[in-house]
């Protein structure tokens, strides 16, 4: 039950005769009125009833009080928001906008919220696969999991994790989490552990994916694009077998070094003529000694710059005539780097990286539910915001300008009035988002 406080009055120095107080006796102010706009977007795309749909509620309903789609919608619009934490419910659940979410106005309970507490969302976090326990009440469905450019990034790790294994290239304990990404989109987001290959679960994953992309659009070209931690033969014969086309990244050694070896003294020669950097491309058909089971296409750029050379390769399925070697490796496969960028988002704006919960499990679905939040504001940005000033503005950029935003809340017997601050430097776009979702709704 929330605690009546009385606040004393602040005074600050004054001015031109006038005494400066202040108190928090606005009544119902929220700082987050954005989040009418994560509703919105949700009410196009019905996000939250898809996730909740993925969850086996086995609470007795009559003891319930917030339902699972509202536990949900909670979680998710609180990371958009910018609120990472499961403790920030305790005050965030008497929030008057962020309280829309639950559908009701007032609780079941007179000593309840309408929406949850940082408890009730920790039963939801620590849930389990299949049917729910004593303990857990709420477990996931694995066969109806909502899963979302392949790669892989390190989530530091600083306490005793489940799962938890020191990586050499990152120099430090983490877990190793696999994205795959089409362009803004993401369409997964698994948790591993650190101590396997990049590749590791990367069939299974992309096997998932090609299917459902395919019983849409069964005539699609689809290309798999990732760095050298990905050229595995494993990866490459499954695409060869099912039409899926890849370039991925190739580690260097003294062999593809000595194939391009000419090719480097004619970049070398070039760069001492021009006084500039110097590229030349070659296209050859190349195989490992013994972990490639065929001979396959590869793309050397050999440079080289002011200082030294540096080599770069790619191996692929695309054919020649389709992909000379320098448009594929500028415009293909450098084009990859943007990933990173989404990726950032994912941890840096939306805290995918605060797997602090003991069993991997549950860092799982905090991994999930950070990635919900990217979709739901990437949702925004793809249906409202085309054509603004934020139309290719980061997560943490829309959650700054377009989220929080102050507003009075006040609940008369017809309407729920929000009346946002009138000097809010983004309303043409809030209000033109607004106009564009209900759009894409209908």
């Amino acid at each position: 039950m929330q605690t009546d406080c009385i606040f004393a009055q602040l005074e600050f120095k004054g001015f031109d005769g006038h005494k400066v107080v202040a108190g928090f006796d606005g009544g119902a102010i929220t700082s987050d009125a954005g989040a009418l706009l994560l509703r919105h977007v949700d009410a196009a795309i019905g996000l939250f009833d898809r996730v909740a749909a993925c969850l086996v509620d086995g609470r007795d309903r009559k003891c319930t009080v917030h339902s699972t789609r509202t536990l949900v919608g909670q979680r998710i619009a609180a990371i958009a928001l910018g609120y990472e934490d499961v403790d920030d419910h305790d005050t965030l659940r008497y929030d008057p906008v962020l309280a829309l979410l639950s559908e009701r106005l007032t609780p079941k309970r007179q000593d309840c919220a309408v929406l949850a507490g940082k408890s009730t969302l920790n039963r939801l976090e620590h849930g389990r696969p299949g049917a729910p326990t004593r303990y857990h009440k709420i477990a996931y469905d694995a066969g109806a999991q909502i899963v979302l450019d392949l790669d892989a990034t390190d989530d530091p790790l600083h306490g005793h994790q489940e799962g938890r294994f020191f990586h050499g290239y990152y120099d430090g304990y983490c877990y190793l989490p696999l994205y795959i990404f089409c362009g803004r989109h993401l369409l997964s987001a698994k948790l591993r552990r650190s101590n396997i290959d990049a590749s590791a679960g990367a069939v299974e994953e992309v096997g998932r994916i090609v299917k459902q992309i395919r019983t849409r659009w069964p005539g699609v070209r689809i290309v798999l694009r990732a760095d050298s931690g990905f050229a595995r033969d494993e990866l490459m014969d499954w695409c060869e077998t099912r039409n899926v086309d890849y370039v991925f990244g190739l580690a260097r050694n003294k062999r593809l070094e000595k194939e391009i070896a000419e090719a480097l003294e004619e970049a070398r020669l070039e760069a001492g003529t021009s006084g500039q950097a110097a590229r030349v491309f070659r296209d050859f058909l190349w195989s490992t000694k013994d972990s490639w089971s065929r001979r396959r296409r590869v793309v050397a750029k050999a440079e080289w710059t002011m200082a030294a050379p540096n080599p770069r390769f790619v191996v692929t399925s695309l054919e020649p005539e389709c992909w000379a070697a320098q448009l594929l490796y500028e415009e293909l496969y450098c084009a990859r780097g943007d990933m990173e960028n989404r990726i950032k988002e994912c941890q840096l704006d939306l805290y995918a990286d605060r797997t602090s919960a003991h069993t991997m499990r549950a860092n799982q679905l905090r991994l999930w539910f950070a990635s919900l939040a990217y979709v739901l504001i990437g949702a925004l940005r793809r249906l409202g915001l085309a054509h603004t000033r934020l139309a290719d503005a980061t997560c943490g950029t829309i959650r700054l300008k377009l989220l929080k935003i102050g507003a009075q809340v006040r609940v008369s017997v017809r309407r729920i009035k929000v009346a946002m601050a009138s000097a809010c430097p983004y309303a043409e776009e809030f209000a033109l988002a607004h106009a564009r979702i209900c759009a894409a709704a209908r």
